[in-house]
């Protein structure tokens, strides 16, 4: 109380001060400290790219049947894998591509880097990069189904395709792959599907490989009275599209059609899905391969012990009088549709002119009918004297120029460069090439 005059003037209570301790002050500047910590960095991990974080690291495994690939660099940050095509030009085009990609996480998107091979044999320019190039890549989780990746997209030298597998391990692919095993597997699988299908070997490779062949026929019917009928495929290893149109024909040929029983019936027919085994096996192109290819060697003396024994078959046909009908199998040039080869028609003589027009006319309509639609065009091309230097030593021109008046003898090639082109569209077109084969034989005069 204090006294200012006589009057009394009360003093107000002070005010409580509290001082922080030097815990608390420590504390609180600690606790500012880390928040300013912890938005800084938020405000740093935002501005970086966003960046896919692996347990495993990405591997290529090329160490299988059919494997080739070459000069591979892997990005772990982008999740991407760079590489060429595989194989040696003395062994064939080196367009043909095939390896396994482990290291990769559910739902991640990988991403191949694909460009031409520079590989060239003696002063000869590298392959034009379009042969190695789909429009769309294969690719499968188990090796055994194939589908399609998007469209890639071409930069540069350079074709990107990108997917997402959700798989652990990856195959990929130029197209559906079909390895020797592969053709062993199905032959046997055909002969134990049906009593009619008989698994054999056409012979066994300048490696030592068995090149597999199926038989089918049906009933008590003689060899003399049967129609002969041969389907080969794969003389080119780099075009596998064109072992799936064998094993369509097969399948079609042993199922519970009429028209399949018919053929089976009056027929003997043999398929032989892969005729370079070797080059296949080991993941080369074939196509030009040294000393020359496959279909480069129906000569008087062949090089290749599966062309020697193919020929020694055909020719027992030919003095049978029954090689009726000789069809092989290939894929053509990246920006073909399909379309028959056939030799010039100065070349050959009637019936044989008309009767192979009236087969590709047969063909045409059923294979025009596969949906999704298979682009086929319905005007052969021709295979002469400007075709190529060794043009009487293709496969279907020697069985044409040697064969009986009424033999049939042409190449199919199917298209690879389309969304149709998988294993489904493939051997739709082979079912429709033995559905093809039946009706021509039918209109034609039992044989004598």
């Amino acid at each position: 109380m204090t006294t200012i005059g006589r009057r009394q003037v009360s003093e107000p209570f002070p005010e409580k001060v509290i001082v922080p301790t030097d815990l608390t002050f420590k504390r609180r500047v600690l606790m500012n400290h880390q928040v300013l910590v912890i938005a800084l960095v938020i405000v740093w991990v935002s501005q970086l790219p966003p960046v896919c974080v692996a347990i495993e690291p990405l591997t290529v495994v090329a160490d299988f049947e059919g494997a080739s690939v070459r000069d591979v660099e892997i990005d772990e940050r982008e999740r991407s894998v760079s590489f060429t095509p595989g194989g040696t030009p003395e062994r064939g085009w080196p367009c043909w591509w095939y390896f396994r990609i482990d290291g990769l996480e559910r739902d991640e998107e990988i991403t191949l880097r694909l460009k031409g091979s520079n590989a060239t044999l003696g002063q000869q320019k590298p392959l034009a990069a379009s042969w190695a190039m789909p429009a769309r890549a294969t690719y499968s989780i188990d090796g055994e189904s194939w589908l399609h990746t998007d469209l890639g997209k071409r930069q540069g030298e350079w074709m990107i395709y990108q997917l997402k597998p959700n798989a652990s391990s990856l195959y990929v692919a130029w197209g559906p792959p079909y390895t020797p095993r592969t053709a062993e597997k199905f032959v046997r699988e055909i002969t134990s599907r049906s009593f009619h299908a008989t698994t054999r070997e056409l012979c066994h490779s300048r490696a030592g490989r068995a090149v597999p062949m199926l038989h089918v026929r049906e009933g008590q019917r003689e060899s003399k009275d049967r129609f002969g009928v041969w389907v080969q495929a794969r003389q080119h290893a780099w075009e596998s599209g064109s072992s799936w149109v064998a094993q369509g024909f097969a399948e079609w040929i042993i199922s519970e059609d009429p028209n399949a029983g018919w053929l089976r019936q009056h027929a003997d027919i043999f398929v032989v899905p892969i005729m370079d085994v070797d080059n296949t096996a080991t993941g080369n192109g074939g196509k030009n391969a040294l000393p020359h290819d496959h279909n480069r060697d129906w000569s008087p003396e062949p090089h290749w012990n599966e062309t020697m024994a193919a020929q020694r078959m055909i020719e027992d046909l030919i003095l049978e009088n029954r090689m009726s009908v000789f069809l092989d199998l290939h894929n053509p040039a990246p920006g073909d549709p399909t379309f028959f080869y056939i030799l010039p028609g100065d070349l050959l003589q009637e019936p044989m002119i008309g009767l192979r027009n009236r087969f590709i006319e047969l063909a045409y309509a059923k294979i025009r009918q596969i949906k999704p639609t298979i682009p086929m065009s319905n005007k052969p091309k021709v295979t002469g004297a400007s075709y190529h230097p060794l043009w009487r030593q293709i496969s279907s021109n020697w069985v044409s120029m040697n064969g009986n008046p009424d033999t049939v003898s042409l190449c199919l090639e199917t298209i690879w460069n389309a969304p149709s082109s998988t294993t489904t569209g493939y051997r739709a077109v082979g079912a429709s090439l033995a559905s093809a084969v039946q009706e021509y034989l039918a209109e034609r005069p039992a044989l004598p």
